[in-house]
């Protein structure tokens, strides 16, 4: 979800800077506008009324003008798009199907906020690339080839996930399987172990790996201190998981 938010930012900013997106509707999508008494009654009984003072908000916007009056007579047709499961994918009364995808989620944003995510999704491939959306196979070989003796590997891994089998399988064919490379489980009690090993590896220019760092966060800083004279010894690659 960061990413996705990452890359629309990204994606709106160049827009903005071509002039293909007005800022105030920018500022709208951000925002609904601002929250004044609305002296409007909602026309329907089942839109909200939160979404209903939005519509009324977003009518202040050149593209939309008119919207809350033509609200009353498409309601109908609001409806359908108020219960889809994908409500950018039907057809919007009037002329507002005419709207672009950035307008639409702006509607979207009004009448069924849960569903803004795709939309964006579907913007973000349809102005920047997939790639922009679709995380880039992870290259074990890439990331250790950015990696030194000072500069240790991170994983910062969800929930599920594990590194080892293809991190010792990337050691044995690097030729640091089997007593060349030693794992820790890290947790309570078990800095002064991994401290030992780290200083083994010094010595020996072999590979160590600290699994569960988030469990030892007060021991980092001493990894970190570590690190910065292991220049003994460039053989050295220390990885960290959490």
């Amino acid at each position: 979800k960061d990413k996705l938010l990452f890359s629309f930012v990204l994606c709106v900013n160049v827009l903005k800077f071509h002039k293909e997106v007005d800022d105030s509707e920018w500022m709208f999508l951000l925002t609904g506008g601002v929250g004044l008494d609305n002296p409007h009654a909602n026309p329907t009984t089942w839109l909200p009324q939160k979404s209903w003072d939005e519509i009324c908000r977003l009518d202040n916007l050149a593209k939309f003008n008119n919207i809350r009056k033509k609200f009353i007579t498409q309601k109908d047709g609001w409806k359908v798009i108020y219960d889809s499961d994908s409500p950018h994918h039907e057809t919007f009364p009037g002329d507002w199907n005419n709207l672009g995808l950035f307008q639409k989620m702006s509607i979207i944003r009004c009448m069924r906020p849960d569903k803004i995510m795709p939309v964006v999704l579907e913007f973000v491939v349809d102005k920047s690339g997939r790639q922009y959306v679709e995380p880039p196979p992870f290259d074990l070989g890439k990331a250790f080839n950015d990696s030194f003796c000072t500069a240790p590997l991170i994983f910062i891994l969800s929930p599920g996930a594990d590194p080892m089998a293809a991190l010792l399988k990337f050691a044995e064919d690097m030729g640091f399987g089997g007593s060349k490379i030693t794992s820790l489980s890290l947790g309570q009690g078990q800095g002064p172990i991994a401290l030992r090993m780290v200083e083994e590896a010094i010595k020996n220019g072999t590979w160590v790996v600290l699994q569960n760092c988030h469990l030892a966060v007060s021991w980092m800083s001493t990894l970190e201190k570590i690190v910065k004279i292991s220049t003994q010894n460039k053989l050295i690659r220390i990885s960290v998981c959490g």
